[in-house]
């Protein structure tokens, strides 16, 4: 499978903090005090209530955005290892690389019963999609019966009737709760305090700078597809990423994350700007090639006027990545819109 380069991330204050081997914060007031001691942990995830027992020691994680939330808080001594496909990018020069290196990497698919249970884990971090699956029954259900704790991705958490359509809040919302809960499960409030204010702060920036009104470009999300794309909604990270840029999701009343829609409702909404999601075995340039063809969209302003951009797959779900995927994309929105 092929690679994807990926970029500096962070920045430097937020990158010192979030730096590989970093060790649990010594207790600093009541609850850090608790989690030292093994004391009971209550979060709410997904709308819910979850009680951990004690910190958890045997951590697993599936896919590459919930893996580097844990290496951002410096949690990768609490880890026994990560499932991850080969497709998700370079790891190399990521500044988690010592993580990467220390951790084990049990499956280069999906969390499975079977890897968990030989990691000997006490808890999974995945997402409904990312890993969690009614599917073969790999659920917190199921992994509770066995003694498994769970933690739940928030941008996976699950809205619909139907039990499919995934998505409770705002994405940056999602990956910021996501990082306190976490701080406070391990007991590393500050480094997730921090990680948080340095995010807000860089998309802050960018949003000061972002068009206005009518002057926002109209943007589609293309992760996959061919007969139908694969896009973002509401509640994917996505979503946020555009809007913080200055753009405008034209999915974006879709109450879902990650969902599948038709072409004729992209022709019909015009997008300005195509971003694609760079991932797979098939290529962003195999994936530009296809869009710049198809016959159904030569008439489409960001195929007339090839403004289409690229970003890694990590960028776009979330992840500690997600703030600098706000200030690329930023830069080129702003482009796109003072050339009018």
């Amino acid at each position: 499978m092929r690679t994807f380069r990926v970029t500096a991330l962070c920045l430097a204050s937020v990158l010192a903090l979030s730096g590989c081997g970093a060790e649990v914060e010594p207790p600093a007031g009541a609850s850090s005090t608790a989690a030292a001691k093994n004391a009971a942990v209550t979060l709410t995830n997904c709308g819910r209530k979850v009680t951990f027992d004690k910190v958890p020691e045997r951590v697993v994680t599936n896919d590459v955005g919930i893996t580097e939330l844990m290496f951002a808080l410096g949690l990768e001594d609490r880890m026994a290892g990560f499932a991850m496909p080969e497709d998700k990018g370079d790891l190399r020069n990521v500044p988690w690389k010592a993580g990467y290196d220390k951790v084990k990497w049990l499956s280069k698919g999906q969390l499975t019963r079977e890897n968990v249970l030989d990691a000997r884990a006490d808890m999974v971090f995945a997402g409904w999609n990312y890993g969690f699956r009614e599917e073969g029954g790999f659920t917190p259900e199921a992994l509770k019966k066995l003694g498994i704790a769970s933690y739940v991705l928030t941008e996976s958490c699950r809205n619909g009737r139907a039990g499919d359509a995934r998505g409770i809040m705002p994405p940056l919302e999602a990956l910021y709760t996501d990082l306190t809960n976490l701080g406070k499960l391990f007991g590393v409030q500050e480094r997730a305090a921090a990680l948080v204010a340095g995010f807000r702060e860089r998309i802050a920036a960018v949003v000061a700078k972002a068009p206005r009104g009518a002057d926002r470009p109209r943007v589609f999300l293309y992760d996959s597809g061919q007969e139908q794309p694969l896009t973002s909604g509401r509640y994917a990270a996505p979503e946020q990423i555009i809007s913080a840029a200055g753009g405008v999701n034209i999915m974006r009343d879709l109450k879902d994350s990650w969902t599948a829609v038709g072409w004729e409702s992209v022709v019909e909404r015009d997008p300005e700007i195509i971003v694609i999601v760079d991932y797979g075995d098939v290529s962003a340039g195999q994936k530009r090639a296809f869009l710049l063809s198809y016959p159904a969209l030569r008439k489409v302003s960001a195929v007339r006027n090839k403004r289409i951009f690229v970003l890694d797959y990590a960028d776009l779900v979330e992840s500690p990545r997600n703030a600098s995927a706000v200030a690329r994309l930023g830069a080129y929105v702003r482009t796109v819109a003072g050339g009018r």
